[in-house]
Order: C-alpha cells, then structure tokens, then sequence
C-alpha cells in the first residue's frame, strides 16, 4: 500500500510537470486582443488564445501559435489542475483548434504544393467522394507514407492527415494570406463532419483579419 501511494505522487509530480503552463491567465489589465504583423499581415489576436506567454505582445513577430475550443471557437480558459487519478486515465478527446500563423517568406504556396508536390507521391487511385470527401493515399515509401490526402470543394477543404495509430491521427490544413502562411490543426476524426471544420476554418481567418478598410 505504501508503495502504491509513493507511486500514485510520483505520477502526480511528472504529470504536474509536463503539464503546459502557457495557457495561464491572461490578467486584468491585458487587452481582450492584440494587433500583431506577421509578414507584414496585420492580425487581430483574442490574448487569451495566444499559446506561448513570449507572444503576447503587439508589433511584429515571425510566428505565432494560438488555438480554440471547438466548435464554439471560443478562446481556452484556465487550465486543469491534473491528479494522479487524471494523468493515470484513457487520454481524453482533443477539444481544441490549434493555429500556426508564420512569415512564409515566398516560400512555395499551400495550394501550389499541393497541386505539384503531392501528386508525386500519392497513390494514382482516389475514394470514391463520401458526403463530398475525397481521400487519397500517400505511397508507403515516400516521405509522406503514413498520411493521406482529403479534399472537397464545397466548402473547400484541403487536409493532409496522419492516420490512426498508437495516439490518433492529426489533420493539418494550410492556406496563405497576404505574407502569412495559416496553418490549422485538428484530430482527423473531425472529418466525420467536415463541413464543419471547414467553415471553422474560414471563420477563424476572417475574424483574425478583422474589417478591411
């Protein structure tokens, strides 16, 4: 029994440990959004969705990493205080939008790799469309072999996403904007309604961009 409660601390202390610490709470006289210019592309950040205290500044900055509750789109609150109990528990489905925003620098875009990168290295035959997705898979011996490629049109989506294995798979889904690449990340069973997720997408880029004068 002894050696079972010494055991049950030392899960609490790593798991303490491990857990991230960036998303704290954003204090009182924080402002409710921030002005930031990544590639020279203004973007009007919630504070509190920003992942990494380093970030939370305005002006320029060469990337930022910001994520969501979804489906509201709401920005995260407080994070969890873990126990022993928790940390030894099935790991719990992934509730968040996570968000990439960096300086691509005439870096090729999203849409041109994907129409002349990825072609080489899928496998010629495609899924029939379900529900309007279309999945294609990578070839075994190339660098994107465990992954497969989704597409729709409408809404348009394009994800590449790695499958199902020991932890479940990851979706990553790329556009540009003005200088900045977006880079969005989702678990891929998301993609039993994708729909959504795509206009999750469409609504987060707009919101971040603000009015346009």
């Amino acid at each position: 029994m002894l050696g079972g409660l010494f055991a049950a601390a030392a899960v609490a202390v790593v798991a303490y440990l491990l857990w991230p610490t960036w998303s704290t709470v954003v204090g009182a006289s924080a402002p409710d959004r921030l002005p930031v210019s990544v590639g020279g592309t203004l973007f009007n950040v919630p504070t509190a969705a920003i992942r990494m205290k380093i970030q939370r500044h305005t002006g320029p900055q060469e990337r930022i990493d910001i994520d969501f509750v979804y489906p509201s789109l709401e920005v995260p609150g407080a994070p969890r205080h873990v126990t022993a109990d928790a940390a030894e528990a099935t790991m719990q489905p992934i509730d968040r939008i996570f968000l990439s925003i960096a300086a691509h620098h005439d870096a090729l875009a999203p849409e041109l790799r994907v129409s002349t990168i990825y072609p080489r290295y899928l496998d010629q035959a495609a899924t029939s469309p379900e529900d309007g997705l279309t999945m294609r898979m990578f070839r075994a011996e190339t660098p994107y072999g465990s992954e497969d490629l989704f597409s729709a049109e409408s809404p348009v989506l394009t994800a590449r996403c790695t499958r199902d294995a020991a932890t479940p798979g990851m979706c990553l889904s790329e556009r540009r904007v003005d200088g900045a690449d977006l880079t969005f990340r989702f678990p891929r069973s998301w993609l039993s309604q994708w729909r959504n997720v795509a206009e999750a997408m469409d609504r987060l880029t707009a919101q971040l961009r603000g009015p346009k004068g």
